[in-house]
């Protein structure tokens, strides 16, 4: 099967190098017949990705011929099925017709535009460009056509082109900034984009919205944004962790520039690895995700970073309390219209909150000690050839201390990778391609010196094709996730628990998105491969939408999820820093399978108000059938000894089912100079761990975000920015009383009468009570000054819990001592940008 997957490799290569001299040999010559030479390359590229795909599901039949050998009748179904979708789908495409291709780029910096407008006047058709700035507008007729772009901030840009039969033709769009106001033709270019996608359970964050939050300490920050998204939960400012629509932090799986992140946030729950001045956008799916996302049962979250500045060099220096940070980037190869171009960017903060807090923070909850602290090191080099195709290497080093007085957390996460987008002249199939490598470590240090750590290192690569076709598409694909996790943990009872594996996992991928009138059908296919685990998912997924008119649109997903990965925190752990990973036991009792599984299923509808502001309202439902878990209440080794004790009292892992449903309301208004979001979320959570029923401790039923955004004065200089949340209480499990507990540590012989026992405590059923309800306010001003073109000094003034609300962190039960959350922390900081 190895040769397979080397044979369709190469083969693919070898066609790739043919299509891109435009160099055919005499046999493929007398093959095309009477077939243009454009037509003939469109066929050599879609038969060679085909060969390769096949390559792909032979070799993943292979594997699971040899693990799954009683199971013939589902490979050969898995097979026929995504074979035939991927022929039936891509063949469906004409190639009679020509086609327009190309990127919209700033012409001062050559950044791309993403997510703007390219429309064909003459026909009032229109494709929204993607997160590389790319478009392309197919099957059209031969003819002389005018293009349009434009954007906020720029002036419109425009191009005749020349349509020939059977051709296509790149045209990139360069546009000028220049401030104007926003026509009517605009606001139509929008609802195309809105039309033709069916844009369930995920929300898009661009710069823009990164901008519109209060800052901690003066700069924005990923992790801050997301907890205002719907159905987003954040468990408290300290070792706080994202819970998406009821699934736990290592549901959610979390890429960087394509490369998985496995801890994204830091102990300090207000700041994430990510430098919020590099993201080019992050999309976030609350689920009912499709086929191109794999290896998770609850989320996604998909961060891409910008590339560097390709005219001029350029950085931002800031500076507050918390944190500092530096940022560089400039031209290694400079931009310039119909060339190659090539930069770089590098980005530093670090946090110092452990040695400011005693000084300037040491009132209310915060005197216990705020002792944060992180350094984040990210690189980026980028080369864009003439044609658009571009190749990106990147590298990261993140560390994280938190140091208590009891006891110390520390991880580090470094990694590095690439990816590439690859534009083969003459064809309407592009190529994305990703690999990296990571290593995550985090250690907890004690008094008592046992160990606690745990680690993952890995590599995840990818590669997939997308098909232009009219107003269509089809993407296919296959990705690879191999990882080594070793964990050692002993729990409150004095039992250790370990493991060190090995894993790997095969995806393979189809999913087609078809314009049929009013609707718009994405159905998709995936099957996960996990081989350490001798096991394959068959995974469907499908999401439609329905334009009723030009201002409503209803629409709907689902689909089958499964994954490997496991957290080493117990979803009952009420808040915990150390934050490791497992992969699957070697034998779930109960089950006659080891992965995790669920089913998702997403319904409702958009509606414009007018031109600048929007309603989104949806309803959920989650069915986690399999979910395994730390068995933080082993008490007991799983030996002969013990054969008579429960099994939830001596297995290293339990099994455990849920589902979690609900509703989430958007609203949102953006118009000029004002901007307000605002979110409800209704979820219900439930757990059983074969035993009982309980409801998790991310439970949060009510969850209301408010965010504000008025700018003025000239330049809009200033800039007020508010968010407010709300959230009903987390549920906890309450004590009933205390008693001293004896050890017995001489056995039967043991004096009860000298030996001095320790405090233990006697709770109810699990997470019986709910904690109190939590608010706060955060406001940031801030004011923008001008020195020059590229130069501006910023100044914000921000404070964190304005009103000083005493929101419940826990409750120390041997101390009977009620320890808040963070207290008002107010900030004052600047940056530079030149």
């Amino acid at each position: 099967m190895l040769v397979v997957c080397k044979t369709s490799l190469y083969t693919y290569k070898k066609y790739i190098k043919i299509l891109s001299y435009n160099r055919f040999p005499e046999q493929v010559r007398r093959l095309r017949g009477d077939l243009r030479h454009d037509e003939a390359k469109e066929i050599l590229l879609v038969v060679a990705g085909f060969f390769f795909l096949f390559s792909f599901y032979a070799t993943l039949i292979s594997i699971n011929c040899t693990y799954f050998y009683i199971r013939p009748r589902i490979m050969k179904k898995t097979f026929t099925a995504l074979s035939l979708l991927t022929i039936l789908f891509t063949f469906s495409a004409s190639a009679q017709n020509g086609e327009i291709r190309g990127f919209v780029y700033d012409k001062s910096t050559g950044e791309p535009i993403i997510f703007t407008n390219v429309v064909i006047k003459e026909l009032n058709l229109g494709k929204a460009t993607d997160i590389n700035g790319f478009y392309t507008i197919t099957k059209l007729k031969s003819g002389s056509y005018t293009l349009l772009c434009w954007s906020i901030g720029f002036d419109t840009a425009k191009a005749t082109v020349e349509i020939k039969s059977g051709r296509v033709i790149n045209q990139n769009l360069y546009l000028v900034q220049k401030k104007y106001e926003i026509g009517e033709v605009e606001i139509k270019g929008e609802k195309v984009k809105l039309k033709e996608n069916v844009n369930i359970s995920v929300n898009t964050i661009t710069q823009k919205e990164l901008k519109q939050l209060p800052t901690f300490g003066g700069e924005p920050d990923l992790v801050q944004y997301l907890q205002v998204l719907p159905g987003v939960v954040f468990s408290g400012d300290q070792g706080g962790q994202l819970y998406i629509r009821g699934g736990s932090p290592v549901m959610n799986k979390v890429m960087l520039d394509g490369m998985i992140i496995y801890n994204p946030f830091h102990s300090i729950g207000l700041f994430s690895v990510f430098d919020a001045d590099i993201i080019r956008n992050a999309d976030v799916y609350a689920g009912g995700f499709n086929a191109q996302y794999g290896g998770r049962i609850g989320g996604i979250i998909d961060v891409n970073t910008r590339e560097g500045n390709k005219k001029r060099f350029s950085g931002k220096i800031s500076a507050n309390p918390i944190t500092a940070k530096i940022l560089l980037e400039g031209p290694i190869s400079k931009f310039s219209e119909g060339g190659a171009s090539a930069s770089y960017i590098l980005s530093y903060k670090t946090s110092y909150l452990n040695h400011t807090a005693p000084t300037l923070y040491n009132y209310g909850d915060a005197k216990r000690g705020l002792p944060y602290s992180f350094d984040d090191v990210y690189g980026k080099y980028s080369y864009i050839g003439p044609n658009g195709s571009r190749i990106n290497l990147f590298g990261f080093n993140f560390v994280d201390n938190a140091n208590f007085a009891a006891t110390d957390y520390r991880w580090t996460s470094t990694g590095a990778g690439a990816n590439l987008m690859l534009i083969p002249e003459g064809s309407s199939t592009i190529i994305n391609g990703t690999f990296g490598y990571s290593n995550y470590g985090i250690e907890q240090s004690e008094a008592d010196n046992l160990p606690r750590k745990s680690s993952i290192n890995g590599f995840n690569a990818g590669l997939n094709f997308t098909y232009f076709f009219g107003k269509d598409d089809i993407k296919y694909g296959i990705d690879l996730v191999g990882f080594s996790t070793a964990f050692s943990y002993i729990n409150s009872y004095g039992r250790k628990l370990e493991q060190t594996d090995n894993t790997t996992e095969i995806g393979g991928f189809v999913k087609y998105k078809k314009v049929l009138g009013r609707f718009v059908l994405e159905p998709g296919l995936r099957v996960q491969s996990y081989s350490s685990l001798s096991e394959q998912s068959f995974e469907p997924r499908l999401g439609l939408k329905y334009n009723a008119s030009s201002h409503l649109r209803f629409k709907a997903s689902g689909g089958w999820y499964s994954q490997n990965l496991l957290a080493a925190v117990s979803d009952q752990d009420v808040v915990n820093l150390f934050y490791g990973f497992v992969s699957s036991p070697d034998q779930v009792n109960n089950s006659s399978y080891r992965r995790q599984t669920a089913q998702h299923a997403a319904v409702g509808f958009e509606l414009d108000l007018g031109k600048h502001s929007e309603i989104n309202v949806e309803g959920f439902y989650k069915n986690f059938s399999q979910i395994v878990n730390i068995n933080r209440d082993k008490k007991y080794e799983d030996n002969d000894a013990n054969a008579a004790k429960a099994d939830n009292l001596k297995a290293d892992y339990i099994v455990e089912t849920g589902n979690s449903f609900g509703m989430d309301f958007r609203y949102k208004y953006d118009y000029k100079r004002f901007y307000f979001w605002a979110v409800y979320s209704l979820t219900y959570v439930n757990r059983n761990d074969g035993t009982r029923d309980y409801f998790p401790n991310f439970d949060r039923r009510h969850n209301i975000n408010l965010v504000g955004t008025y700018a003025w004065g000239n330049k809009q200089s200033w800039s007020l920015n508010s968010r407010w949340n709300f959230g009903s209480g987390f549920p906890f499990t309450q004590t009933q009383g205390q008693y001293e507990s004896i050890s017995f540590t001489d056995g039967i012989g043991t004096d009860i009468k000298t030996q001095n026992g320790t405090l233990a405590s006697h709770y109810t059923d699990i997470n019986t009570g709910r904690l109190p309800y939590f608010h706060r306010l955060d406001l940031s001003l801030s004011k923008k000054l001008y020195f020059g073109e590229h130069k501006t000094m910023t100044i914000t003034a921000a404070a964190t819990n304005v009103y000083d609300r005493a929101n419940i962190f826990y409750f120390d039960r041997n101390t009977h001592t009620r320890i808040n959350q963070l207290p008002i922390i107010p900030t004052l900081g600047f940056n530079y940008t030149f």
